[in-house]
């Protein structure tokens, strides 16, 4: 990976933001993404204790995506409707798959969800990688297809390369890159991963 371009892109956003995400103009932006607000609803409706409810917390769970402004709303739209025809079985699948993913085997939750989106052309990546980025804003990354690809490309990244076609592999190496280039820039520029990941997105053309 290219660092050098990486602290390039640092001081062309402390020249335009010199506080970072702590400028009065990036607080303003945060504010209507909601992101901690949308992170602490899901850790409640997705807590292990208040899914082990089964389907009575269906419609709380579900709502998690429409709730996230990371998630276009076109992807919003067919995921709520797509929700709700399913039958109980796929439902309890369903919530078996995210409970997996959370709080199981993260792999595998991956894996159930793209099995059961997929036959429907309903497993895109920001639908599939919103919940752990809610989950652990610090740590896990959410997958936008544009903004994925300016930054491998143009920092650089070797060994990874995108594709439309969800995959756990992809995912957890770009996972890895991320955490790694954060720790290159100030504090004020990482409050969190979406937030490193906005930082990238405003200022690689």
């Amino acid at each position: 990976m290219n660092i050098n371009k990486l602290i390039r892109l640092e001081s062309d956003f402390l020249l335009q933001y010199p506080e970072g995400f702590e400028s009065e103009e990036m607080i303003k932006i945060n504010k209507k993404h909601n992101l901690y607000k949308v992170s602490e609803y899901l850790k409640r409706v997705c807590s292990k204790e208040n899914m082990k409810l089964g389907l009575s917390v269906y419609d709380d769970v579900i709502k998690v995506v429409s709730k996230s402004s990371m998630v276009s709303i076109f992807e919003k739209m067919n995921f709520r409707d797509f929700a709700k025809e399913l039958d109980n079985l796929e439902k309890h699948f369903l919530m078996d798959s995210i409970y997996e993913l959370i709080h199981g085997e993260e792999e595998q939750g991956f894996n159930m969800m793209i099995s059961l989106l997929a036959p429907y052309k309903l497993a895109k990546w920001p639908i599939i990688t919103v919940w752990r980025a809610y989950w652990n804003l610090d740590y896990d990354v959410f997958v936008k297809p544009t903004t994925v690809k300016k930054i491998i490309t143009y920092l650089e990244l070797e060994g990874i390369k995108y594709t439309p076609r969800v995959n756990y592999d992809f995912y957890h190496k770009y996972r890895i890159y991320i955490n790694e280039l954060k720790e290159n820039v100030i504090p004020s520029l990482r409050p969190n991963n979406p937030a490193f990941s906005g930082f990238l997105m405003m200022t690689i053309y």
